[in-house]
């Protein structure tokens, strides 16, 4: 495993205010048994340090007296407004003993179901948990999607492959990504139904036949004085 260092700077400016004017970021150290301890760190450095390692791969801090501490980035504050990271929580690693934590799934290659059948990729999944000790630790698991080949195969916690040393803590037959079919809007045709003597639309009605009425008297002459 990678080593991944960053240089931190411990008791330096009184406040995390300070340490933030001077183009820095706050930090506190802390974990079981481990009495916490504030650092700070070059705001750029550490977004870089970050980008590399994330929350799931151990990052060595070093100080000015080149003492060293092992830890893994556990939360950090972001400033409402400017969405700037304003503090980190480092939690203290015991490189000895194994820990929990949680990998982000990272999900490759072609799924035929995808390609071939016009299919969605859907994962239920983006990360696991697992233990290990801190030197197996990996950054992100990759997961081979191109096993799912129609729309009633799907990806289980089971089938993952992880590096030796590290062990899923999570139900193995939990599905975490499966291929669904699309939804085609079908337009259905109206059908009209045909009713006896109802009349169709668009033509003309009859008008109604009436009888002539019969004069009384018939076609006879005039009547004789």
């Amino acid at each position: 495993m990678e080593k991944i260092i960053l240089d931190v700077t411990q008791g330096m400016y009184a406040t995390a205010k300070d340490a933030r004017k001077a183009g820095r970021i706050p930090m506190i150290y802390y974990g079981k048994d481990v009495k916490p301890v504030n650092f700070s760190a070059e705001y750029q450095e550490f977004r870089r340090v970050f980008n590399k390692a994330g929350r799931s791969a151990i990052v060595t801090i070093t100080n000015e007296s080149k003492k060293e501490f092992n830890v893994l980035v556990h939360e950090i504050q972001y400033d409402p407004v400017s969405d700037q990271m304003i503090h980190v929580d480092l939690i203290a690693v015991d490189m000895n003993k194994t820990i929990t934590t949680e990998i982000p799934l990272v999900f490759k290659g072609v799924s035929p179901a995808v390609k071939d059948l016009g299919g969605i990729f859907v994962h239920n999944k983006d990360k696991i948990e697992v233990e290990c000790l801190p030197k197996d630790l990996v950054r992100e698991i990759e997961v081979d999607i191109s096993s799912l080949v129609d729309f009633h195969t799907a990806i289980a916690i089971k089938d993952i492959k992880v590096p030796n040393g590290i062990k899923i803590l999570d139900n193995p037959n939990i599905n975490v990504a499966t291929v669904t079919a699309s939804r085609i809007e079908v337009e259905e045709q109206p059908v009209a139904a045909a009713v006896e003597g109802a009349p169709v639309e668009g033509a003309a009605i009859a008008e109604p036949v009436v009888p002539e009425k019969e004069e009384k008297g018939g076609k006879g002459g005039k009547e004789g004085k």
